[in-house]
């Protein structure tokens, strides 16, 4: 990926001959925070740690908070209010009060992203998907570990038999990956990278999301997919980009096929595909089934003010509800239900105006509304209001739609400068 900087971020302080730039610090303390955003299994995590660093370096070295960001912060403040004022009755709740209170630091993640992007914006970026490449390869490279038990790594890094990685759970292995590779082919069809170097950085991912067996993540993976060549083809302003995007499409394309039937052609590979593949789960089924019960829980929330309470739908359903929309009124209320909805939409409109506008970074706003909107559908069938790389991109998104338009002059000079 480019080096590219915006603005005139210089400032530093000189130490023996060595010129220190605020603008070089603060994008390492932005690689290292996507650089350790895929180790999840222990708590806190690394990510928190690094959070505070950057918020800490932020703080010192300067960040602009531009007020088209109010109504993202306004809407995320009143969804965890809503949270908040749910937890009251379970206050003596560990588990509650945990989910609150990470509910709450997300929000903070959010708003910052949205933040950092007022400077430096294609820098940031660069640097951010750069960190974000790492972490995948290391959390897909210790789902494969897992996968394959090398090491007696399985009971630590697979679960029932599937990838999981540096996560607890392979439903969220698979679709934190999706976005590094959404964007290693993106750099492919307009030419950043080859397509050998792309599909050699994109193997490792991949895989591990092949292996995770997650349905949701190859679906989010499958439309996110979509969803960015169609866009990048609409996008584009020459023929001939058009016609290498149709191209590289269909090589790619290829290429996956005949991996994917490589891989399948392994008996202890095939046998979990097929069960996963399956549209037909037994525990989606029924009265009783997820969707049996999310269906059930509606009436119920319809006459609870404050919902079950922060993780309280398990203790009256088998199992969390696995639909982020139900779930956030069934741990947020009436109040933060609403306001998640409204934030939803709120999103919608900011996302799919930032990625028809012409800007240098148009490209970067492709990638990410891709990823983003499908998880966004994604929450329909999985709990996605406590994924980092979800706050992750929502903060993009919305700091990128709140940046002005570059005057034509000023973006070929963005475009050019290193």
């Amino acid at each position: 990926m480019s080096t590219l900087a915006q603005g005139n971020e210089v400032g530093g302080r000189q130490h023996g001959g060595l010129r220190v730039s605020y603008a070089a610090i603060k994008r390492g303390v932005l690689w290292l925070l996507t650089a350790c955003s895929g180790f999840a299994l222990i708590e806190p995590s690394p990510y928190e740690l690094v959070f505070l660093i950057a918020l800490f370096v932020f703080a010192l070295t300067g960040i602009r908070f531009s007020q088209r960001l109010l109504p993202l912060a306004i809407l995320l403040l009143l969804y965890n209010l809503g949270g908040v004022i749910s937890l009251i009755p379970w206050m003596d709740e560990p588990a509650s009060v945990r989910f609150t209170a990470v509910s709450v630091y997300l929000m903070l993640t959010a708003i910052f992203f949205a933040a950092v992007m007022a400077e430096d914006t294609l820098g940031r970026l660069d640097t951010l998907g750069k960190g974000y490449l790492f972490s995948a390869w290391c959390a897909g490279f210790a789902g494969l570990l897992g996968y394959f038990d090398i090491g007696g790594l399985g009971s630590v890094l697979a679960l029932y038999g599937r990838a999981s990685g540096t996560f607890k759970d392979p439903n969220v292995l698979g679709p934190f990956l999706v976005l590094p590779l959404i964007y290693l082919l993106h750099a492919v069809l307009i030419g950043r990278i080859g397509l050998v170097k792309g599909f050699l950085l994109m193997s490792i991912p991949l895989l591990a999301v092949f292996l995770s067996f997650s349905r949701g993540a190859w679906g989010n993976l499958v439309a996110a997919t979509l969803m960015m060549v169609g866009l990048t083809f609409l996008t584009s302003t020459k023929a001939s980009q058009r016609a290498r995007i149709v191209f590289l499409t269909l090589t790619m394309l290829v290429l996956v096929v005949v991996a994917m039937l490589i891989a399948l052609s392994f008996e202890n590979i095939r046998s979990v595909f097929e069960v996963r593949a399956s549209l037909d789960q037994d525990y989606d089924q029924g009265v009783t089934g997820r969707f049996g019960n999310q269906l059930r829980s509606i009436p119920m929330l319809l006459d609870l003010p404050n919902g079950f309470g922060p993780l309280r739908f398990r203790f009256t359903f088998p199992e969390d509800p696995h639909n982020v929309y139900v779930n956030a009124f069934a741990s947020y209320g009436w109040l933060g239900g609403l306001f998640y909805l409204a934030l939803t939409a709120a999103t919608c409109i900011a996302g799919w105006r930032v990625v028809f506008r012409r800007t240098p970074w148009q490209g970067h706003a492709i990638v990410i509304w891709s990823v983003l909107f499908v998880t966004i559908l994604q929450g329909l069938q999985i709990d996605t209001d406590h994924w980092r790389h979800f706050y992750l991109m929502l903060g993009l998104i919305w700091g990128l739609a709140a940046l002005p338009t570059p005057a034509p002059d000023n973006q070929r000079s963005l475009r050019t400068t290193t």
